[in-house]
């Protein structure tokens, strides 16, 4: 490792509960797992190698070095290696707090690198009327045709090149976010649970259609809906970048918005979110006011088509889709919640849907929350292998369920197929149940 450029007392890491990192037993079970030591073929690049690191600073044998530091971003934190190892090692965590204490000994420190910091996870998703300010404007400049004006004129070439190759893949904004499309309360004809709803940040802004979609699955299936207003981002984009401190104060903001106690449960839809909503117990666990809550919550929060089979969703009737579909697993909905087979029922639920196998249907499809920005070059690598493994299955239609998934396998498969949430489909299928129902 090169010459640490702070030795500033650890903070995250000597935090960090030691059993933890001595879970590892070098087995090397992860290793045909993990992207990036397929790719490098270095153990450095392997879970296991990462760990090792981890180990050697938390026992003071080395510092933490910008070497560590851009070791440890290379990392997707896709988390196929917490399914693939034997010992149960609670590698969330330890990705976690080695990148907040990257973060807090400065050893990736460039002056732009902190202003994006800064602007993104303490200013643009830490206040929810700034990400809805940015979301309208960005909606005005690709619908009133200012975006493609832009991008004739040629100005795009007076950006740094890293931001012209991520400007094209820019997700499009709704013109209307969850609020305007779901009440507060929405009641179904016949109740027979009460849950609340999680409406997220980037899929506010970017899929509030599945969103509105999820809220009509529910109230088919009983459940009287809650949602509250200006929920904002959950912390799970902060904790995975290494902002622990402002993951706190997200995770206590989303939790006093919800009446615990009235809920059956807290639904979400965004894989990403889900993973990390679910263990504010650990994430609080120090903290005397919201610590117990914590723990309740994490009882509560259930991806939705996991609550779907849980509670034995009713199947549509009638042939409402006739095509050919496969589905991609979102990381964190398999390898950080376990939820694999549930998302699949759902689907081969719907009539007239034909669901065929996805090859290597876990495989990281290069997304990775913001990983597709900041590793683009090997994020297109392993975008251009799920395509491949997309095409192959002769689907035209692509069911997932996380915000980022969808688009980079949007962008990455263009007009060849089209790329849908399973609930949305599940929500078609009512639909079309209906309208078959009012003709007759």
């Amino acid at each position: 490792m090169s010459d640490p450029v702070t030795t500033r007392p650890l903070k995250h890491m000597g935090d960090l509960d030691y059993s933890v990192v001595q879970q590892c037993m070098h087995c090397g079970m992860c290793l045909p797992s993990c992207p990036t030591y397929l790719e490098t073929r270095q153990e450095r690049n392997s879970p296991r190698g990462r760990i090792a690191l981890m180990r050697a600073i938390a026992d003071g044998d080395l510092e933490v070095t910008r070497e560590f530091g851009e070791e440890m971003y290379y990392c997707l934190g896709c988390l196929a290696c917490t399914t693939a190892c034997p010992a149960g090692v609670d590698y969330p965590q330890l990705f976690e707090h080695a990148r907040a204490e990257i973060e807090h000994q400065g050893v990736l420190f460039t002056p732009g690198r902190r202003f994006w910091r800064w602007l993104t996870l303490r200013q643009i998703f830490a206040k929810p009327w700034m990400l809805h300010a940015i979301g309208r404007m960005l909606w005005f400049y690709q619908a009133s045709g200012l975006c493609a004006l832009v991008r004739k004129s040629g100005l795009l070439r007076l950006l740094p090149e890293y931001l012209r190759n991520l400007e094209p893949s820019t997700p499009a904004v709704r013109r209307h976010f969850s609020a305007e499309l779901i009440a507060e309360l929405e009641s179904p004809n016949f109740r027979k649970s009460r849950v609340g709803m999680l409406t997220g940040c980037v899929q506010d802004l970017t899929f509030s259609e599945v969103n509105r979609d999820t809220v009509e699955v529910l109230l088919a299936n009983g459940c009287e809906v809650i949602t509250p207003r200006d929920q904002g981002c959950c912390g799970s984009l902060h904790a995975h970048n290494g902002d622990l401190d402002q993951a706190v104060i997200q995770a206590k903001r989303i939790m006093d918005q919800f009446d615990l106690d009235s809920l059956d449960a807290i639904i979400t839809n965004a894989a990403g979110c889900g993973s990390h909503l679910k263990h504010f117990s650990n994430l609080l666990k120090h903290d005397p006011d919201y610590a117990d809550k914590a723990v309740i919550w994490d009882g509560k929060v259930r991806d939705i088509s996991e609550w779907l089979v849980s509670i034995g969703f009713r199947k549509p009737e009638g042939n409402s889709i006739s095509q050919k579909v496969t589905y991609h697993e979102a990381c964190h909905l398999c390898h950080g919640q376990g939820i694999s087979r549930q998302p699949r029922e759902v689907l081969r639920a719907i009539p007239g849907l034909d669901l065929v196998e996805l090859e290597n249907a876990t495989h990281c499809c290069g997304s990775a929350g913001v990983y597709n920005i900041t590793q683009p070059e090997q994020a297109a690598k392993l975008q251009k292998e799920k395509i491949a493994c997309i095409q192959r299955t002769g689907a035209t239609l692509v069911a997932t369920a996380n915000p980022g998934c969808h688009l980079q396998i949007q962008n990455g498969i263009g007009s060849m197929a089209e790329v849908k949430h399973p609930v949305s489909l599940l929500a078609e299928a009512y639909r079309a149940e209906r309208s078959s129902v009012s003709v007759e």
